[in-house]
């Protein structure tokens, strides 16, 4: 299992979840920042640091949400594994789901 960032945090990008996660396997992506599956290891750091409550535990995402499960994976398809986020800053792209919104309003931001 593993947790999932979902659409609030599409153009947002607070990052306060990638300093608190200790493995490193939040990634950037052009709208929004991902989850790696394979490399998260269940801990639950990102979850309540999150400004807009975009990040649930794999099978708590909303139904409004539930695609960006696959989405977060879909990210990764190219990638692989690259083993932590921070050696790799911005990924130019997003996956599709992401891409195909419309820019996204944020209160306070």
């Amino acid at each position: 299992m593993t947790y999932v960032i979902a659409q609030p945090c599409v153009d947002l990008k607070d990052k306060a979840c990638v300093e608190e996660c200790p493995v490193d396997c939040i990634y950037e992506g052009d709208r929004m920042l991902y989850i790696h599956p394979d490399e998260c290891v269940d801990c639950g750091a990102c979850e309540p640091v999150c400004p807009v409550e975009a990040i649930f535990y794999e099978d708590d995402v909303p139904a409004q949400w539930k695609d960006y499960t696959a989405a977060n994976a879909e990210f990764f398809d190219d990638l692989g594994s690259p083993g932590g986020a921070a050696k790799h800053g911005l990924i130019a792209k997003d996956a599709a789901i992401v891409s195909a919104l419309e820019p996204q309003e944020h209160e306070g931001h």
